[in-house]
């Protein structure tokens, strides 16, 4: 690590979630000599490439832009440190053997490590999370923290919401910790977990545990399929009742779907290939029967 306060920053990341810490450092006053960030790609519905939110703000802040990771050797140096926030990628150990990096990392950690750290968070139901700043190593999200905040999650957050708010905790604390050049880590300690990527699967409706099926919603594109045709629930919440598991139906003025325990009350409600809709308007809109019932899954 540097020797005190690092005077020039590398920095690596690629979403948008990455962008505010690059801010903050540059607003800071800390010299960003370099910018990795994934390649551009296609996002959304068009069809050409488009380049990632870091590299966007990268370049309204005027700094150079690398897409080759080997390229921070070049700016390596005895008052240099690499930042990453969510590049997407490990760093290889011959970088990290010329340039120490730290990493924000937005969890509790050892506990969930790994690409989905937010989410993983929500769907365990725990009751908390937080920013750790540490070293980076060879291994994924192992090396020892720096400094770190506790953050609790609400009871109806969603992962965006909570990422919101873990990103101002990033800032201040990796701005803070930098600016103290004081780097004694303490070795991470406690139940490891690894917050694998979220795919269909984990959100995918099961129509178990209404709050189980609460914190599918939650992390974002949580889905039923009705006659094969998917209807995300965009916006919902558990509720005692009784239902007929895996059945849509309106009781109370409420579109509800029924669990093995309890309901989800669907507020907002996507169906495929339309834009998101109340999910009143949309059953009042549909043509069939009084009661949906749900594909297995």
């Amino acid at each position: 690590m540097p020797s005190g306060v690092p005077r020039r920053i590398v920095y690596a990341g690629t979403p948008q979630i990455a962008v505010g810490p690059l801010l903050a450092l540059h607003a800071a006053g800390f010299e960003v000599v370099a910018v990795l960030t994934g390649v551009d790609k296609r996002r959304g519905r068009g069809g050409e490439a488009a380049p990632s939110p870091v590299k966007v703000a990268a370049r309204e802040l005027g700094l150079s832009v690398i897409h080759d990771v080997a390229g921070l050797v070049d700016h390596a140096g005895p008052d240099t440190l690499g930042v990453v926030v969510a590049y997407g990628s490990l760093i290889p150990t011959d970088v990290l053997s010329v340039l120490p990096m730290v990493n924000a990392h937005y969890s509790l950690l050892p506990r969930w490590r790994g690409a989905a750290p937010v989410e993983r968070a929500i769907l365990a139901g725990d009751t908390s999370t937080g920013v750790c700043i540490m070293r980076v190593v060879e291994e994924l999200d192992a090396g020892e923290v720096f400094a770190r905040h506790e953050v609790a999650i609400g009871g109806n957050e969603s992962a965006d919401d909570v990422r919101s708010r873990l990103d101002l905790v990033a800032q201040t604390l990796l701005i803070d910790t930098l600016r103290a050049g004081a780097w004694v880590g303490v070795p991470q300690t406690g139940e490891t977990l690894y917050a694998r990527k979220i795919t269909a699967v984990d959100r995918a409706m099961t129509c178990g545990d209404a709050e189980v099926e609460g914190r599918r919603i939650r992390i974002g594109g949580a889905f039923v399929t009705i006659a094969g045709q998917r209807l995300r629930i965009v916006r919902g919440f558990p509720a005692q009742g009784v239902a007929t598991p895996r059945t849509l139906s309106v009781r109370d003025g409420r579109v509800e779907l029924g669990c093995a325990s309890g309901v989800i009350v669907c507020e907002r409600v996507q169906p495929e290939g339309k834009a998101p809709m109340d999910a009143l308007d949309w059953w009042r809109g549909k043509r069939g029967p009084d009661t949906l019932v749900v594909d297995d899954v």
